[in-house]
This record gives C-alpha cells, sequence and structure tokens, in this order.
C-alpha cells in the first residue's frame, strides 16, 4: 500500500516523509506518542507556547537547512542567553566577559585571561583523565567549581572525576560581552510552535498516532516496501546484544499568577544542592507574547534511564559505543529498513544536524 512506512513523527520522520512525497512515494508516518513532533512537541499552555520535552532552539550554519525550515514556518529573532545561578549568584552564560566581570571583579580581557592562564597552570594538569581535569585544564578553577562541576553532576548522575574528558571536548570562553549561546548566523523559534512546523511538514502525508510499530511489527512492515525507523536501534532488534544506556529527565510544568517570574528563557542552578538543573520560562522565547497575567516555567530533573522511560541523552562511553557498534553492523545488513534520527543513530544531533541527516537519506 506505500512505499515508506516511516515509525517515528518526530522531525526526522517527518522531513523525510516530506522529501519523498515530494518526489512522489507513498509515506505512512505512525507514532507511539498520540502527538506529532516528537521531541520538539509544543502546545498552548495558558495562552503560552510551552515546549513540552525542554527548550528547543533552532540554530544552524547550513542555508540550505535554513531555507528549508522557513518553508514551513515563520522563524523570530529570539538568541538564547542563559543566566546561571550558583547560590544566589548569577552569571551570564556562555562564559563571556560579563561572567569574569562578575566573578572576578575585572574589567579586561587580559585580566580574565591571565587569572585563567595562572589557575590553569595552578593545577599542573598535563594530561586530563576525566571530566573534572579536562574542565579545569580549560577554563581553571573558578569556572569549574561554580558553573561546571554541580551542573555536569547533577546532568550525568555521577562525580566529574568518574566521566571521561572526552564529554567536554572544548568549552567555549568568549573575551568579549557576548550573551549569544550559539554562534551560528541563523536562529530562530518558530512564531506559531514546532508542532505547527512539524504539521505542515506532513501535510498531505498519512499519520496514525498511538500505534506502537514494535508491537505491531510484521502487520504494519508488511503495508510498506520499506521501513524507515526513528525508535532505539537496540529496541528492533530486540536487546540482542544487550541494552544501550542513556539519561532521562522528567519535567516539572507549572502556571504562575505573574506577568514575568525569572526574566530569561533559561536558567541553569549549578551548584548540586537544588536538584533541577535549569528552569524555563516559555513565554520570553516570544517575547513575551502570549498571556500578560500569567507565566508558565518548567523545571527540568535529569534522571536514570530504564527501559520504558523516555531516552534523551545516549551515555557515549567508550562501553556503548563498542555496544553500538554491534548493533549498527546489524542495521547495515538490514536492505529494507533505514534507521536515522538520535535513537536510530544513538547519538545527540541538534535540529539541523537532524534535518540535514533526514534530507541526505531520503535524497
Amino acid at each position: 500500500m506505500y512505499d515508506y512506512l516511516i515509525v517515528g513523527a518526530g522531525l526526522y520522520g517527518a522531513v523525510f516523509a516530506q522529501q519523498k512525497r515530494a518526489q512522489g512515494a507513498r509515506c505512512l508516518v505512525i507514532d507511539r506518542r498520540n502527538h506529532i513532533a516528537g521531541n520538539i512537541f509544543s502546545e498552548k499552555v495558558a495562552g503560552i507556547e510551552v515546549h513540552r520535552y525542554g527548550p528547543h532552539i533552532f540554530h544552524t550554519d547550513k542555508k540550505n537547512v535554513w531555507d528549508y525550515v522557513n518553508r514551513f514556518a515563520r522563524f523570530n529573532h529570539f538568541r538564547y542567553s542563559p543566566v546561571a545561578c550558583y547560590k544566589g549568584e548569577l552569571y551570564n552564560l556562555p562564559f563571556n566577559m560579563n561572567t569574569f566581570v562578575r566573578m572576578w571583579h575585572i574589567h579586561t580581557p587580559k585580566e580574565a585571561r591571565d587569572i585563567i592562564e595562572r589557575q590553569v597552570a595552578g593545577a599542573g594538569i598535563a594530561q586530563p583523565r576525566n571530566l573534572e581535569e579536562q574542565a579545569i585544564s580549560l577554563v581553571g578553577t573558578d569556572v569549574y567549581e561554580k558553573l561546571i562541576k554541580g551542573y555536569t553532576q547533577k546532568q550525568w548522575g555521577r562525580p566529574c572525576r568518574e566521566l571521561p574528558a572526552f564529554i567536554i571536548k572544548r568549552l567555549p570562553v568568549r573575551m568579549t560581552f557576548d550573551n549569544n549561546y550559539f554562534n551560528h548566523p541563523y536562529q530562530g523559534i518558530p512564531g506559531e510552535g514546532y508542532t505547527e512546523m512539524v504539521a505542515s511538514m506532513l501535510d498531505g502525508t498519512e499519520v496514525r498516532l498511538g500505534v506502537d510499530f514494535l508491537e505491531q511489527r510484521e502487520a504494519l512492515s508488511g503495508l510498506a516496501e520499506k521501513t524507515v525507523y526513528t525508535g532505539t536501534i537496540d529496541s528492533y532488534f530486540g536487546y540482542r546484544f544487550g541494552q544501550l544506556q542513556y539519561r532521562s529527565l522528567r519535567f516539572e510544568t507549572e502556571i504562575l499568577d505573574l506577568p514575568n517570574y525569572q526574566g530569561v528563557a533559561g536558567m541553569n542552578f549549578t551548584d548540586a544542592e537544588i536538584p533541577y538543573t535549569r528552569i524555563i520560562e516559555h513565554k520570553h522565547f516570544t517575547f513575551g507574547e502570549g498571556n500578560p497575567e500569567k507565566t508558565v516555567i518548567t523545571r527540568e530533573y535529569p534522571q536514570s534511564w530504564s527501559p520504558g522511560a523516555e531516552p534523551y541523552y545516549p551515555i557515549g562511553d567508550e562501553v556503548n559505543h563498542q555496544l553500538y557498534k554491534k548493533y549498527r553492523e546489524l542495521a547495515d545488513r538490514e536492505t529494507d529498513t533505514i534507521f536515522g534520527g538520535r535513537l536510530g543513530s544513538y547519538r545527540y544531533m541538534d535540529m539541523d544536524q537532524v534535518i540535514a541527516q533526514a534530507m541526505e537519506d531520503a535524497r
């Protein structure tokens, strides 16, 4: 009945379906959730567009990808400029002159650079053996202790000394007063929300929600010549070699009778005593549009992952890398199935990377 059965109505699945339908292919998109758009799903809450699965700021240096998404949505000019809170002290992110002026009461880039270089030299780390040593060798001890250590331990659920150094290959340190988190030339958020953007991509394509592919694999696979699978790659193969590991998240969303709660879209809480990593205030993604008398905030709690929980961040250590290679070898032998997206590739990807991958696979 169809040329492609696309498992997952998230960004990868929607782009792949749109591209193939434009080529004349017949596509069926299914998703086990009761909504489209995957983890970029957004919806109105108290008149404010809320990112249900964490904040998603679109940013890219790929003009073809930027031109593509603008076919399906009107993007605003939002720039992400989060603030870090360490035991009541507020610091601008990413690490820049505003951060250093607040931390050390200095005035010039040279003063900031000299302090960092002294702290790095004083640490005496020749070859970083873990994340803690890697971070200190890049930004010194003060920035590490206040703005990296507690946040990272909460994010990954273990001490920084037990995390591999490669997780932080580099840290952005800017000797300018620039709070723009991303350097990419194309940035913004869809004015009508990500769900509307994905719906526009899927316009004209048959979509069935609340359908679990793994529970109905035989019947569903028989509907199409090829399957595009965006779920976890190890579940597709019945966990033959064991389970790949992830970190998960829990979101706690609250409507407040205030016009403005924290004055910024994202505030990171970097001390270990506070259990959540950040608070998102959604109305600031659209410059305060929406309900002028209320605001919606979401606290984000990292947590361990187990089957049944939503997998967000692949654990990119050597054990999981070798396990994924075994599943990738099986996937490469599947002639009628394409594996794509964050879970199908077992790697964290930004939205523009997902889109680029889907466009290339469809091509």
